[in-house]
């Protein structure tokens, strides 16, 4: 399935045949638009957003490269997007899109047991994930936030967005970059400037 590429050049390159072979062996549905995903260190890198999008999907499928790539003939007839998990160089595409697929599963109903475990976790609303405590109330000296043991849903929310908020600006202010805050987030980053100009 593979040869050495025209030009020259190390390594080998997966022949467009047998993937071409491979794809119409699949029998999709006539005219059907099912995506199918390159994973490519070429590609726009993956992201929560494109997770979300592609639990939408009824079917994808996805294509692995291997060695130098894939002929490029093939690409151009079957891929519909190029998608890559960052900026660096893996043996092969299946790392990659096991873990695309794991990030795509826990957001199909049924796959996870508690429906908001997937809502309320990192980068669902652009923001990283707020911390999370369990027992013992005490360890090692630290005690669990006392909002966090009151009972009040409203402030135990409240204290999760504003921690949410304010862990993004200090690991990921990148991220904060791409999004509009609400009046109630601005106050917050305002407030937590002026205690810690540092923050931002």
């Amino acid at each position: 399935v593979d040869d050495y590429p025209y030009g020259g050049g190390a390594g080998m390159v997966m022949q467009p045949g047998p993937i071409y072979d491979a794809y119409r062996a699949l029998a999709l549905p006539e005219g059907a638009n099912v995506p199918v995903i390159y994973a490519s260190p070429q590609g726009e890198v993956f992201s929560q957003r494109i997770a979300e999008e592609w639990a939408a999907e009824e079917e994808i499928v996805f294509l692995c490269g291997h060695y130098e790539g894939i002929d490029e003939r093939v690409l151009n007839k079957i891929v519909t997007r190029e998608v890559s998990l960052g900026d660096y160089v893996l043996t092969g595409g299946e790392l990659p899109v096991m873990v695309m697929i794991d990030a795509v599963s826990r957001l199909i109903p049924g796959v996870l047991n508690n429906r908001d475990s997937a809502r309320d976790e990192s980068f669902s609303d652009g923001l990283l994930e707020y911390p999370q405590y369990t027992r013992p109330e005490i360890w090692e000296g630290e005690r669990v936030p006392e909002v966090l043991l009151s009972g009040h849903h409203q402030k135990v929310d409240e204290w999760r967005r504003e921690q949410a908020l304010l862990r993004t600006a200090a690991k990921r202010p990148d991220l904060l970059e791409k999004r509009t805050f609400s009046p109630a987030e601005e106050e917050i980053l305002k407030k937590h400037l002026r205690d810690d100009p540092r923050m931002c």
